[in-house]
């Protein structure tokens, strides 16, 4: 990984969520030059990558003002995949490809990758091998970070996230939609000390949408409906627009 621009593009792994959001505010903060979003459309549930609301990256890539790339489940052929190891190998296929392609496009050549990884070995491994390939860098600022000075920073910053999904002990259907602030954080404090609940929901607890921030030109205002099933749940998304 590293924390130095070089020659060349780069390309934010981005879902819409908090945590690639803040990877991708924190390089346009150092100045690299970020020309391409790839937000990738997982079918189902997913070892490597956010799956919820990944249709709203579109609008907070209109909001960011920089060109967003999809890439869609049809490019995906992790069905048949036996173990995790081998789904995560296979999901990261069709995203390795479209930056291949990517890095025949952009000024320079493909120079580096954003990510929004904290804790998981399993997708750092992954990406920073596929980066090895590329020939590129990667670019983590989250990566082991503690978790509540992130989600502070975040704040502070000027983020505006919702809670979009749940899926964890002591998270009920009072948390989906609802903001991330302070007082929120403390709440996950105590249910991280109770039930082991992530504070940035890093094993899958929670998913988050950033509606607003220092980044993007206008908000991501929502109508909504929650799904509850009595132990997880989501949005659905009714309606979605810039203000």
């Amino acid at each position: 990984m590293t924390d130095e621009a070089g020659d060349g593009s780069w390309v934010s792994l981005f879902s819409g969520g908090k945590d690639s959001s803040w990877a991708l505010y924190r390089a346009l903060e150092r100045g690299l030059p970020v020309e391409r979003l790839v937000t990738v459309h997982p079918e189902g549930d997913s070892y490597m990558y956010h799956v919820p609301a990944t249709r709203l990256a579109t609008l907070a890539a209109e909001s960011i003002g920089i060109e967003l790339v999809g890439v869609e489940p049809e490019d995906f052929d992790a069905g048949e995949a036996v173990d995790s190891s081998t789904q995560g190998d296979a999901e990261l296929e069709p995203l390795e490809a479209a930056l291949d392609e990517l890095g025949r496009e952009l000024p320079g050549g493909l120079a580096g990758v954003t990510a929004g990884a904290v804790e998981s070995e399993y997708q750092t491994s992954r990406i920073e091998a596929m980066a090895e390939r590329l020939d590129a860098e990667v670019f983590a600022p989250l990566w082991q970070r503690e978790p509540r000075q992130l989600a502070d920073a975040m704040l502070d910053a000027g983020f505006e996230i919702r809670i979009i999904r749940v899926a964890a002990g002591g998270l009920d259907e009072s948390w989906l939609g609802r903001r991330l602030d302070a007082d929120a954080l403390d709440e996950l404090e105590a249910l991280n000390e109770e039930y082991g609940v992530h504070i940035l929901g890093e094993g899958g607890e929670f998913e988050t949408l950033v509606t607003d921030g220092p980044h993007m030109e206008r908000a991501i205002r929502l109508d909504f409906e929650t799904e509850w099933d009595g132990t997880r749940g989501s949005l659905r998304i009714e309606d979605a627009w810039l203000e």
